[in-house]
């Protein structure tokens, strides 16, 4: 998949979950992705490819990089928190909107209960 691709359908992922909105915060080169005011994703090309960065539970993290090439530590963010994807490999559609969502999840749970836009324990569960 190439890196315009890889974001787009992350972008697209994104406007299906309630609450989450966009910012740019860090200039125009990165996409925030928010949630209650929490970031849990993030896009940028600074790396010279398109590249989308979501939170991960740190042993699902490091599952998701043993197994996948184009799973890498997240850029520029917490390597136990965060991975960054890349274009050009194998990662699939379902794949990517399964990370998007669990980021978004992973932040949403977090947030104070009045605050959360879904309740994290069944949000998407049902899919």
């Amino acid at each position: 998949m190439n890196g315009e691709k890889l974001q787009a359908l992350a972008r697209a992922r994104v406007q299906e979950l309630p609450g989450a909105g966009l910012e740019h915060p860090f200039g125009p080169d990165w996409d925030v992705f928010k949630v209650g005011e929490k970031v849990f994703m993030l896009m940028t090309e600074v790396t010279g490819q398109p590249i989308v960065i979501v939170k991960a539970d740190p042993q699902d993290g490091k599952a998701l990089r043993e197994e996948h090439d184009d799973i890498t530590p997240g850029y520029h963010m917490n390597k136990k928190h965060w991975i960054t994807l890349h274009p050009g490999g194998a990662l699939k559609k379902t794949l990517v909107d399964e990370l998007v969502t669990e980021s978004y999840l992973l932040v949403v749970e977090n947030l104070p209960r009045a605050n959360r836009p879904v309740d994290p324990a069944v949000f998407g569960r049902a899919d």
